[in-house]
């Protein structure tokens, strides 16, 4: 594995290690994102809907240019609302 990969990876994890923190010390923030992403699953572009709106309503902010642990982090939201479905 390349250097560049190695970092990458590194920053990916230390972005993902932040937004954890993030959920810990306001926990509230889980529900509100799982929330929204109920409200916009399904929509054309649910991604950015999901990731606007979590920008502006709570501290965690998405840039308009999302990187792979934003990527990753949206997936995660949209994954867990889609087995939330599914168990019903």
């Amino acid at each position: 594995m390349a250097i560049k990969e190695i970092k990458n990876k590194e920053r990916v994890i230390n972005e993902l290690l932040l937004f954890i923190r993030k959920v810990f010390s306001e926990p509230e923030i889980c529900a509100h994102a799982k929330e929204i992403t109920r409200k916009h699953l399904g929509k054309k572009d649910a991604a950015v809907l999901i990731a606007e709106e979590l920008s502006s309503t709570t501290n965690v902010k998405i840039p308009l240019e999302h990187s792979e642990a934003d990527d990753l982090f949206l997936q995660l939201l949209i994954d867990l609302v889609k087995d939330e479905t599914a168990l019903y």
